[in-house]
């Protein structure tokens, strides 16, 4: 199934003179509109003559997250105020947020690439979806709002928090979707158990983003709210959701490849990787008017892989994100992932989806000590049981990180729940 089909089964060559052509109009668009841009791009020797191939978008410098702060609030926008419809931003928790703005035409195309991706997840104008990401500057909420809208679906828009009312709404409305990240999504379904109505719910699709997951996380999402799990990726800067998501084959995220841009580079030496290689994620907005990102440095962690999907569909698939570059831990020389530390605890049965990962400095050594949460309490009077898991946990990690970590098992609901982004990760290095 489709929503644009002749956009998403275009061949190869199709895509690549489609992404020529817009990436010209992008050049020339922030040199006459945005004078940051125009600077930058003078200064680099860019002109849209001197793009003749897809490859010279290597002279095209990066963009950043701190060029959109320097530059905060409007002074990468593209359009004046009159003419921008929509303002969302980041929550700004590490500084000034991150705003970006939307033109009609950009709103236009924000939610038929999220529709493309509704529909190739299995979502139809027959379902009815609860959305459960918070509305407000967040752009995750309004994506997915009005592509599901667009394709006809039943939207209800409750928002997150509030959890048994939410409970209460699915069982009164018969929801057949949710949006969520994974974190609440799994919550939901922990408190719909408690409640004793995890039966009554009618779920069948799950359609998670803004936090990473796993395989071994989304298992666990399925097995608990009966319903089948897909991811789709985006951020602020870009679009906010559907700049890729996943089709039911679950095998990798398509990009939506006439609005964006991808390339892999070594996020250290900053060039572009060959095809197939992992690295960091760079994009460039092709249609956007509002706040148009050249090359922006997104710090997250993947490959693309550009054969055509089993589904039919032709644009490039991205894998599941790895991790950030700004996120990964730096553990006595070592990269450690949190997703590595997740995909190792979601393989014991007696673990919930919970954890928490606390780092320490100790005689100038950094030290990793990860909080697991019991799924129940049997095991809490059975010292050898536990200590038995302990110790297979601490195994199984020092296995795939290759250093030793503290592993401390902790009661059944005693980690702190997420209603938006898990914030799984305790610095204390610097405290």
């Amino acid at each position: 199934m489709f929503f644009q089909k002749d956009a998403e089964t275009m061949s190869r060559r199709q895509i690549e003179e489609i992404q020529l052509e817009r990436l010209k109009w992008l050049v020339d668009y922030c040199i006459k509109n945005i004078p940051f841009y125009c600077r930058r791009l003078e200064s680099a020797g860019v002109t849209p003559e001197k793009i003749k191939c897809l490859d010279d978008i290597q002279y095209i410098p990066y963009t950043t997250k701190d060029d959109i702060r320097d530059n905060y609030p409007f002074g990468l926008f593209g359009q004046p105020l009159k003419k921008i419809v929509r303002i969302h931003a980041s929550s700004g928790t590490t500084g000034k947020p991150t705003v970006v703005g939307y033109t009609k035409n950009d709103l236009e195309n924000w939610s038929d690439c999220m529709a493309r991706l509704c529909v190739a997840a299995g979502a139809t104008d027959e379902d009815i979806v609860q959305i459960a990401f918070g509305y407000g500057l967040f752009t995750g909420a309004l994506g997915l709002h009005y592509g599901l809208e667009k394709i006809g679906a039943t939207v209800v828009p409750t928002s997150s928090g509030n959890t048994e009312k939410q409970i209460m709404l699915m069982q009164d409305f018969q929801t057949t979707a949710l949006v969520a990240t994974p974190s609440y999504a799994q919550f939901i379904g922990e408190t719909a158990k408690d409640m004793g109505v995890i039966d009554n719910l009618n779920l069948k699709l799950g359609l998670f983003g803004s936090e990473g997951c796993t395989e071994e996380m989304r298992g666990q999402i399925e097995k608990t709210l009966g319903l089948f799990a897909t991811d789709n990726y985006g951020m602020s800067e870009l679009m906010g959701p559907g700049v890729s998501g996943e089709c039911r084959m679950r095998c990798g995220m398509h990009i939506n490849e006439d609005h964006f841009l991808a390339e892999i580079i070594d996020p250290t030496t900053l060039q572009v990787l060959p095809k197939g290689s992992q690295g960091e994620l760079v994009v460039t907005t092709l249609t956007k008017e509002g706040i148009p990102m050249l090359r922006y440095r997104t710090k997250d962690i993947t490959k693309i892989n550009y054969e055509p999907c089993e589904c039919g569909r032709t644009f490039a698939r991205m894998d599941k994100i790895k991790g950030r570059t700004d996120d990964m831990l730096k553990i006595r020389g070592v990269n450690v992932f949190p997703s590595q530390i997740e995909s190792v605890l979601m393989s014991f049965d007696q673990i919930a989806p919970h954890y928490q990962l606390v780092v320490t400095r100790e005689n100038f050594s950094d030290r990793l000590e990860v909080k697991v949460e019991l799924a129940d309490g049997s095991l809490l009077e059975n010292y050898s049981g536990l200590e038995t898991l302990r110790q297979s946990i601490h195994h199984n990690l020092k296995t795939v990180l290759g250093i030793d970590t503290k592993v401390s098992i902790v009661e059944h609901k005693s980690l702190e729940r997420f209603q938006g982004k898990a914030k799984r990760i305790i610095d204390l290095r610097n405290s």
